[in-house]
């Protein structure tokens, strides 16, 4: 696949996010996870992996407690799961994932967000049939072989393992993420994953050849980040 870059530019690019703003999706998705449940990990696998991607993002504990101290109690928000597509400058694609309470808004804010940045916004489906659903984990560990091993016992689907500098990064079926997961956890009980979560790649990259398409897309980038209800950002643009 040779996605390894690719996945410590975006574990990187993560941590150079605004905390208010990873801290604020972060709250969202753990409430949603332990409202949709029990709000305890042991009794719900959803919650469990969330906290697992938290853990990764370094969100602090008390960021996840206070997500789930208030599915526990009578709050009565709710936020649905939007997905938009479109296209970017060049033969750019972009997929971003939204949790809102409010769709008429979260519908506008991302379309001023296309037309500002001179991209397209398309209708349902339109890039991500290009793009391919995966279980990711990234994490310091090189035995590929061992971790194999664990993984086939634990009948997960592994498409596909890569190594660099000593981060292993394993690519499983979405489906078998909850088997992956408990399966690395018991093969290393003190692992910290840097990635630990459901995502989206590209079936192919593109690079931007001109300053004009660069500067065109990072304010679209930037200006989605900016977004109140976006959570994810998917696109097809090499690092």
């Amino acid at each position: 696949m040779g996605r390894a870059h690719e996945v410590r530019a975006a574990s990187m690019a993560k941590t150079a996010a605004l905390k208010t703003k990873l801290y604020s999706r972060f709250g969202k998705e753990l409430y949603m996870a332990a409202k949709a449940g029990v709000p305890d990990p042991d009794m719900n696998q959803g919650l469990k992996r969330k906290i697992a991607e938290a853990k990764a993002n370094q969100i602090p504990a008390d960021v996840v407690k206070r997500a789930i101290e208030k599915a526990k109690g009578a709050s009565n928000e709710n936020y649905d799961p939007v997905r938009y597509e479109g296209f970017g400058p060049g033969a750019s694609t972009i997929v971003i994932d939204c949790l809102t309470d409010n769709v008429n808004r979260s519908v506008s804010a991302v379309k001023t967000c296309f037309n500002k940045a001179h991209a397209k916004m398309g209708v349902a489906g339109c890039v991500s049939h290009s793009y391919d659903t995966v279980g990711l984990f990234s994490f310091p560990y090189e035995d590929e072989e061992t971790m194999l091993d664990a993984l086939i016992n634990a009948e997960v689907e592994v498409t596909d393992v890569e190594i660099e500098e000593g981060i292993m990064s394993v690519y499983t079926a979405p489906t078998d993420f909850g088997k992956a997961q408990k399966a690395i956890e018991d093969l290393i009980p003190e692992v910290k994953f840097d990635v630990c979560e459901i995502t989206l790649f590209p079936q192919e990259y593109v690079q931007l050849e001109t300053d004009e398409d660069k500067e065109l897309w990072e304010r679209l980038i930037t200006l989605l980040n900016d977004c109140e209800d976006v959570q994810s950002i998917y696109h097809n643009v090499k690092n």
